[in-house]
């Protein structure tokens, strides 16, 4: 039996202290299913509660978590980790993202009139399909539910929510809130279930869609589930996202960007920077400068607003990271920083640099959820590119350049991802779509695009006789 698990349920665990949190029982099935009738009885009512109306209550949620924000970021730290002052970050951007739909949802979702090739007149609607199934990783409890959910319940659809085990005192208040909010009883729902039982939540004729954020594996999992029941799919996974420093690039300012986009979240962020492919010409310097900001990077309780770093979220993600610095160095890497497993209470890793980087090594094939940075050194801008590209994912990365417009051009025409940015370490905005290719998934979330992954478009037509 692993650490969390007990008979017939789990326990949150502290990772900063090891401490049980609280313990849980799953659900048994009949309970399972009877959530999932009062969610879709609920979206009954929603779908036809108009656009306007809808966004009122958007609105008051993201009111309702900046009301509860100093309990909700506390509770986050304490459940997976986080440094305190990421966690209040983390409310503001939700309720952002809430405002933001709230104020655009009803003309993002407006029927659209279009005129026929033969006369007559065609207009296309956006209806919701019903309940939209999410399973969430721990990395962002309060992000990664709302993502989805606030975009859904805009939609007109239901939510079901089931978020991963040690963050589930974080979905449970989610849910407090948005009733608090005003939103109808049940319409938003979590299940406290197992792997077993979540096949049969996408197997269940009310659920309509299924959006899954986690691994590359767990993806093609879900993916297999949802398409033998004929569901909609949105899979947002893993990368090892490249952040390329170009001859021209602003040094200093590129390695703070890095150092930033490398620790941010413990480094346990799937759109992290992850692998630094540096051009020969600048290597050592960035090397120094980015390693030095790597050093000086404080590790410790996350409760304390100085850290830039708490714990892991877990032991085993912790042990692998581990297993994955020990078989890189046995492939050819060297440990420039960090890379020892440190001693004493919580689940903490030291920031880490690897550099002779290459291909079989996990530092350069594979995702390291965590903080350990990989430093690659490249021939020119052209083989840096190159070098960023090799790769199973496709999610988001970076460019550093003091010539901005030719960074955007080679982000267009060269950058095989979902998202690169520029000059600039940054995690999502609400008017920018939000997603990757390749082994990173498919389907956006954000930018007016996600609010679209799981509606009927409608074709009503007036056809000229």
């Amino acid at each position: 039996m692993k650490e969390r698990e007990i008979k017939g349920g789990f326990r949150t665990i502290n990772p900063a202290t090891e401490e049980v949190i609280k313990e849980y029982t799953y659900m048994t099935d009949a309970e399972m299913n009877s959530a999932i009738d009062r969610c879709d009885m609920a979206f009954k009512d929603w779908r036809h509660v108009s656009a306007k109306e809808r966004a009122k209550v958007i609105g008051a949620i993201g009111e309702k978590l900046m009301e509860r924000r100093e309990e909700y970021s506390n509770l986050m730290t304490s459940e997976m980790g986080k440094v305190i002052k990421q966690s209040f970050q983390e409310v503001k951007l939700c309720a952002g993202i809430c405002k933001h739909t709230a104020e655009n949802g009803p003309s993002m979702l407006a029927n659209e009139e279009r005129e026929l090739q033969n006369g007559g007149k065609g207009v296309i609607s956006f209806s919701p399909i019903g309940i939209v199934y999410g399973i969430q990783p721990w990395n962002y409890p309060l992000y990664q539910a709302i993502r989805y959910a606030i975009v859904n319940l805009m939609a007109g659809n239901g939510v079901i929510l089931k978020h991963a085990e040690n963050v589930t005192g974080c979905a449970l208040m989610l849910k407090e809130i948005f009733e608090e909010a005003g939103l109808p009883k049940d319409l938003f729902t979590v299940l406290l279930i197992d792997h077993s039982q979540s096949d049969e939540v996408i197997a269940n004729d009310k659920v309509r869609g299924v959006t899954f954020t986690g691994s590359s594996a767990g993806g093609k999992i879900i993916g297999q589930r949802a398409g033998e029941a004929l569901k909609k799919t949105v899979l947002e996974l893993g990368s090892n996202d490249a952040y390329i420093i170009l001859d021209d690039a602003d040094i200093e300012k590129s390695a703070q960007a890095c150092v930033k986009g490398r620790t941010y979240n413990n480094g346990e962020t799937c759109i992290a920077a992850k692998r630094f492919v540096v051009v020969e010409s600048v290597y050592d310097e960035f090397t120094k400068a980015f390693v030095k900001g790597m050093k000086d990077i404080k590790v410790g309780d996350p409760m304390d607003k100085d850290m830039g770093m708490g714990p892991m979220a877990r032991k085993d993600l912790r042990k692998t990271l581990h297993d994955q610095v020990n078989k890189s160095v046995e492939n050819g890497a060297k440990i420039t920083l960090g890379g020892k497993m440190p001693d004493g209470k919580g689940l903490y890793y030291p920031a880490t640099v690897l550099e002779n980087v290459k291909p079989g090594q996990p530092a350069y094939d594979d995702e390291l959820f965590g903080p350990v940075a990989s430093i690659i050194k490249a021939k020119d801008n052209e083989d840096a590119l190159r070098i960023a590209n090799d790769s199973r994912f496709g999610l988001g990365g970076g460019i550093f350049s003091k010539d901005e417009d030719k960074a955007f051009k080679l982000a267009q025409n060269h950058f095989d991802t979902g998202m690169i940015f520029i000059n600039s370490f940054g995690l999502a905005q609400p008017n920018m779509p939000f997603g990757g290719v390749k082994d990173s998934g498919y389907g956006r979330e954000h930018g007016g695009f996600g609010i679209k992954e799981f509606v009927n478009i409608k074709s009503m037509m007036r056809l000229e006789q």
